[in-house]
């Protein structure tokens, strides 16, 4: 009799042991399921890389929510169409015209304003063409008639849809040895009109960034009201596009549009260059 109870007590202590064990494999397992590091597609603009704000929020983004996230910098024409595509889980841009098309198709939706700064024209010290004041559209005509050299990034992207709607606008259609375009990104397209000694259409935050390389460059035009540059974040439509990440893609809105990642925004570049590269925008 004691034999038995005492074979009963240890069957029962093994099942026991059986099932705590099987139930913290099974805890663990879910632990690691959950934990397990997700991937994020962001498409953008080069400014947005060549100013170095990417190099402070990426790393706070994917440290707060286990992302890893794919950053490919383009021109926004190309990011637009990488979005269009279903090619990107989520896109930072700045050209709202050709931004709205997206919207209304509903390949894009979420789409909420993240910061700002502005398009200024930079050239060599000496000013050739002895450009002054805020009118960008006078500048433009003025440089043209006078032959000076200029250098387009001719890659689709947000300050090159700026620039030729410019020329547009002038209803001119640059073209000759004058007008050198790089198919380039912002700082490679800085860098080149700096060594042509040429002027150049910039987005301003990129310009501050590089301005140390760039041998002289100053800002010529500034301040006209047409040249405030907005950067929009949004997702790309899951309804649309199947296979996007589109639970990350609204974490990511939310953190850029988040009220400790707009003060960051709003920071950055003021130690080093005396002011914001961008200022918040937060709708």
């Amino acid at each position: 009799m004691v034999k038995n109870r005492f074979l009963s007590v240890v069957m029962a202590l093994v099942l026991m042991a059986f099932f705590t064990s099987g139930q913290l494999f099974s805890q663990k397992a879910s632990a690691t399921s959950s934990s397990k590091q997700t991937s994020l597609i962001l498409a953008t603009t080069t400014s947005t890389q060549d100013t170095g704000l990417l190099d402070v929020l990426i790393p706070m983004f994917e440290k707060e929510n286990n992302v890893k996230v794919k950053t490919i910098a383009v021109g926004t024409g190309q990011a637009l169409a990488l979005g269009q595509k279903g090619e990107a889980d989520v896109l930072l841009v700045h050209a709202p015209q050709s931004e709205q098309p997206l919207v209304d198709s509903k390949d894009v939706i979420n789409r909420k304003r993240v910061m700002y700064n502005d398009f200024i024209l930079v050239g060599p010290s000496s000013n050739p063409a002895h450009l002054s004041g805020s009118d960008i559209k006078t500048a433009f005509k003025k440089m043209y008639t006078a032959k000076k050299t200029f250098v387009s990034r001719g890659d689709d992207s947000g300050t090159d849809k700026k620039e030729k709607s410019i020329w547009q606008s002038l209803n001119i259609k640059p073209s000759g040895a004058s007008y050198i375009s790089t198919g380039q990104g912002m700082g490679a397209t800085l860098q080149i009109a700096a060594q042509k000694k040429a002027y150049v259409l910039t987005d301003r935050g990129t310009f501050l960034s590089q301005k140390k390389k760039l041998g002289g460059m100053k800002i010529i035009i500034e301040g006209g009201k047409d040249l405030m540059n907005i950067y929009h974040v949004m997702q790309v439509n899951p309804a649309k596009h199947k296979m996007i990440n589109s639970k990350d893609a609204k974490k990511f809105v939310d953190f850029m549009v988040s009220k400790k990642t707009q003060t960051i925004i709003g920071n950055f570049g003021k130690k080093e260059y005396g002011q914001a590269l961008f200022i918040k925008y937060t709708e």
